[in-house]
């Protein structure tokens, strides 16, 4: 891994889980950590409540966008972190997988949207600790 770890988080639509996960690692690691996200079938934009969501713990992603994942994504990260895309990622050599089982955001109103906010902010934590380790021991 370089100085600079990458993560790529993929779902389905790149609409929910992946950029509030995206949001998290960025608010919570800022500048240590490249964070890109991308989806097996896009969506045309970011669910508006996963947006609320995330507003309601001052993270704003709604200028955010659902992109295709692209083999050259998945080669650039260090690490690829799916949640419910199934077999659409790329598998490389090398390079570490996480698969994050979480409740899709899509459909669900905003009581139902938290919990999973706040599952993804516990992942990204333990996640930042994996990466990161000299911080933890600190």
């Amino acid at each position: 891994m370089s100085s600079k770890p990458s993560v790529l988080f993929v779902c389905v639509h790149n609409a929910g889980r992946s950029q509030m996960a995206a949001g998290w690692l960025g608010h919570l690691a800022g500048d240590r950590v490249e964070v890109r996200s991308a989806g097996s079938a896009p969506a045309s934009s970011v669910n508006p409540v996963a947006v609320a969501a995330m507003k309601e713990v001052g993270i704003d992603i709604a200028d955010q966008k659902p992109k295709i994942l692209t083999t050259e994504a998945v080669e650039a990260a260090d690490v690829c972190i799916t949640m419910g895309c199934g077999d659409a990622c790329p598998v490389f050599p090398g390079k570490r997988y996480l698969d994050w089982t979480l409740d899709d955001p899509a459909g669900q109103g905003i009581e139902a949207v938290r919990p999973i906010r706040d599952e993804i902010k516990t992942r990204i934590e333990g996640l930042i600790a994996e990466l990161f380790p000299e911080e933890s021991r600190a």
